[in-house]
């Protein structure tokens, strides 16, 4: 093929297969990325800009487009084409994610433990939710507020009543405390952040991207894989971990480095989010479709009295 003719925008990889979708996450999800300058995420947006344009400069190989636009996938919004704050980007979801949850792993023991890292969970999960939410249903900062709120407050009333719930069980089961806490925030967290598009549902496309609508349904659909996506995110970690540790605190040397066991558990999460971060964001395809059939009555018939049955499904971004 000749780089002339190299489609930038075209996916490196098929995303109609996990595995396509696989190797596109581990690559925009490279926490090296998230250590880079903002000069050098420019550098990569303008280099991308300018081969759409067809400015590129002169000796542009394609293994330098390759590089750009992974670094332009990795750290700007695919909606507005704004950079996204480091601390919502999917590449920094194995260094941030690793040690906030480490830590939660660690300090489940008492309440005002409990409250402090599951609280500093939820600001750094409303965070991610509103960077990678679909940017055409813009969001007030009362919304916002609400939803941190609601979705902190549930992660709370759960991490602190299960708490004291399982005082007299297995401490295996009180290990297993903060994932409970995080799967139930979750549910809230993701559709109180982006409740704009539940409301007044997202744009949809036809398969060349011209503009349908906006439906509720798919707004729904694709907030809902958002959230599965995100809990078998933290679950491998957050279950099996406490096992692990449990295994490992019986044995001598362990119990002589007790102050490490927070480090320690920090370390493996990082081990367990390496991979999960890409496989989970890659259990549905970000360009969600739905069939015109299961549309709202007043989009389905619109669509149908202005195509006839040429178009069957519409596609749009669900987030992530």
């Amino acid at each position: 093929m000749a780089l002339s003719s190299f489609d930038i925008d075209a996916p490196r990889w098929d995303q109609s297969t996990f595995m396509g979708r696989l190797k596109h996450f581990f690559n925009i999800t490279d926490c090296r990325t998230a250590v880079l300058p903002d000069s050098r995420l420019d550098e990569a947006k303008v280099l991308v800009e300018s081969w759409r344009a067809g400015s590129a400069p002169p000796g542009t190989t394609e293994e330098q487009l390759h590089y750009a636009k992974k670094l332009y996938d990795s750290a700007f919004h695919p909606d507005t084409g704004d950079r996204m704050n480091l601390i919502g980007r999917m590449s920094f979801q194995v260094p941030g994610g690793m040690a906030i949850t480490g830590f939660m792993l660690q300090f489940y023991r008492t309440v005002p433990a409990v409250v402090f890292w599951q609280w500093v969970n939820q600001s750094f999960n409303a965070l991610v939710n509103y960077t990678n939410r679909n940017a055409a249903s813009p969001i007030t900062p009362k919304q916002i507020g609400v939803a941190y709120v609601t979705a902190t407050s549930t992660a709370l009333a759960t991490a602190v009543g299960l708490n004291l719930y399982t005082k007299k069980a297995p401490p295996l089961v009180a290990r297993w405390v903060p994932f409970v806490a995080v799967a139930a925030a979750n549910c809230v967290n993701i559709p109180m952040m982006r409740q704009q598009e539940i409301l007044n549902g997202i744009a949809v496309t036809d398969e060349n991207g011209n503009k349908l609508g906006h439906s509720k349904k798919a707004a729904v659909k694709g907030i809902t894989q958002v959230v599965v996506s995100r809990i078998t995110m933290a679950a491998p970690g957050m279950i099996i971990l406490p096992i692990i540790m449990q295994r490992l605190e019986k044995y001598k040397f362990m119990k002589r480095i007790t102050f490490l066991h927070g480090p320690i558990q920090v370390m493996m999460v990082g081990v367990f989010l390496i991979f999960m971060v890409p496989a989970a964001c890659s259990l549905f395809p970000q360009r969600c479709s739905l069939a015109v059939s299961k549309l709202e009555p007043e989009l389905r018939d619109s669509i149908m009295s202005q195509y006839g049955d040429s178009i069957q499904k519409v596609y749009f971004n669900k987030g992530l």
